[in-house]
């Protein structure tokens, strides 16, 4: 079946040869005659004209053939595979290109056939429609958003409503009457007017913390109210507590130390008067109350609370334990622990916890100057610092502290007396600038005219000037120091002959008179 339409294929390509190139006798006559295919022949140019006598011409006629299949149409031209196209390099290109199409088959085929056979159009459909839902999706947030957000905001202005509500109200409150016992209600440093409220209603003196906050709020006084211990009475109105708050007289357990302040009073050699030591003025501080309920801790209860064996109980820092712990003299073993300040106290306090209130702060305030790591100098412990210091309070205005500091460094290093009169006063509870030789005679752990070294414990309350004197002292020779007249001024020596004239020049201004015998340091 191939060879047969193999043949007639050509049979219709011989007709169409004969139909366009029809045979002329009159033609192969010429120079330039054509060949049966169209061929300008040429060859005779430059060729003897005998070449073509021995040509067989049998072109005369050309055959015909036929067959039973010349009746039938020549076959159609295979379709031509449709040529792949590149895609059009930008998007206007590739939509303009796509809108051709579309509207070519469009003008051929159905609607429904036109769907199903473009897969641009069906791809556009389905990112059209994620588009869609992406977009419904966003709003079903938003307003999900917005839902929560009036929820919260419809709830806040709930709660305000309902505290503004609660707050028009009368919150509950004692009525005027006679107050109940006193409570003493402590103040915290940084406290608030809640804070302060919430210890009022705690100790009883207020119904609540509303009327007390009420009540503060109306009174300008609450803003000067200071950190510490105050004595109300209980179950009274809020207005009257916020006015005995602010009241001077409801202040209680604060005490104010002056520097070199003993813990046992002394007794002024010339006027006799009394000089009030710490355990006195505690025990001041403590009262509560007035008239026949007054109720405070007395000095003997703090003496012998200060005497007790368990440091512990008492704030004892360890750094002081062991000086503590070797004083020959019970009732002195806390001398020097309370520093010079102003501090606060529970007075409603047993004396034990009072002490160790006033000597955990005290602790604190000296260890602020680098105590415990002081002694690289100087070679002295915590606590031997703190007994040096001491001496230098008792013996030195402040622009001397340094000086006298450094007489004391120097004379312990060379295993010199200090002989320093301050410390035989203190073992005789009295306050005198000369001493007479009896006095310096008595061996006592505190005479320095008597041993060697340090006192056993400090032998006054120092400063803290003092302290960081004894901690850094000044760089110098001296090993003496006389006080040469009344106004304070002190002179500096390592020379003992110096020294002499200098206790002379004192006795000439009058600064050592005194019925006993004059000395110098």
């Amino acid at each position: 079946m191939t060879d047969r339409w193999a043949r007639a294929e050509e049979r219709y390509r011989q007709r169409e040869a004969d139909r366009r190139y029809r045979r002329d006798d009159r033609a192969w006559g010429g120079q330039n005659s054509r060949d049966a295919r169209g061929k300008t022949n040429n060859r005779v140019v430059g060729r003897e004209q005998d070449d073509w006598d021995d040509y067989d011409d049998d072109t005369t006629i050309i055959p015909r053939y036929t067959d039973e299949m010349d009746d039938l149409p020549p076959p159609a031209p295979a379709p031509r595979p449709r040529e792949r196209r590149e895609p059009p390099r930008s998007r206007v290109g590739r939509r303009e290109a796509r809108e051709a199409r579309e509207a070519a088959e469009r003008d051929e085929e159905p609607e429904e056939r036109r769907r199903s056979k473009s897969p641009q159009r069906s791809r556009r459909s389905r990112a059209a429609s994620r588009k869609a839902k992406e977009r419904k999706r966003r709003r079903r947030t938003l307003w999900l958003v917005a839902g929560v957000f009036v929820l919260l905001f419809a709830g806040a202005a709930v709660f305000a409503g309902m505290k503004l509500v609660s707050s028009l109200g009368s919150p509950e409150d004692y009525a005027a009457g006679p107050p109940g016992p006193l409570v003493v209600v402590q103040v915290h440093d940084g406290d608030a007017s809640q804070q302060i409220a919430a210890s009022m209603k705690d100790r009883g003196v207020v119904a609540s913390t509303g009327a007390f906050f009420q009540a503060a709020v109306r009174n300008s006084n609450m803003n000067s109210v200071q950190p510490g211990f105050y004595a109300l009475p209980s179950h009274i109105p809020a207005a009257q507590a916020v006015t005995a708050l602010v009241g001077k007289e409801s202040r209680v357990g604060n005490l104010v130390v002056s520097e070199g302040r003993l813990l046992h009073d002394q007794h002024d050699m010339s006027t006799g008067g009394r000089y009030d030591g710490l355990y006195r003025k505690i025990a001041e501080a403590s009262c509560i109350g007035t008239g026949p309920n007054q109720k405070c801790v007395t000095y003997e209860q703090l003496d012998a609370a200060g005497a007790s064996l368990d440091l512990a109980a008492l704030g004892v820092p360890a750094w002081a334990a062991q000086g503590v712990k070797d004083c020959p003299d019970r009732s002195r073993q806390l001398e020097g622990l309370i520093a010079a300040g102003t501090w606060d106290f529970d007075p409603s306090a047993p004396p034990e916890q009072i002490l160790k209130q006033l000597i955990t702060a005290s602790a604190k305030s000296y260890e602020s100057t680098g105590l415990v790591q002081s002694g690289g100098d100087t070679k002295l412990t915590p606590y031997q610092t703190l007994v040096a210091a001491s001496l230098v309070e008792r013996e030195a205005k402040a622009e001397d502290m340094g000086k006298v500091a450094r007489v004391i460094v120097n004379r312990l290093k060379v295993d010199q007396m200090l002989q320093f009169d301050s410390t035989v006063n203190y073992a005789l509870d009295r306050t005198e600038v000369a001493t007479t030789d009896a006095d310096r005679a008595q061996e006592t752990p505190w005479n320095t005219y008597a041993m060697r070294g340090l006192p056993k414990t400090p032998i006054a309350a120092p400063s803290l000037n003092a302290l960081r004197a004894m901690e850094n002292p000044e760089i110098g020779p001296w090993l003496y120091f006389v006080t040469v007249d009344k106004q304070g001024t002190t002179l500096f020596t390592d020379d003992y002959q110096e020294h002499l004239r200098l206790i002379a020049r004192a006795q000439r201004s009058g600064i050592l008179d005194s019925p006993k015998d004059t000395g110098g340091r």
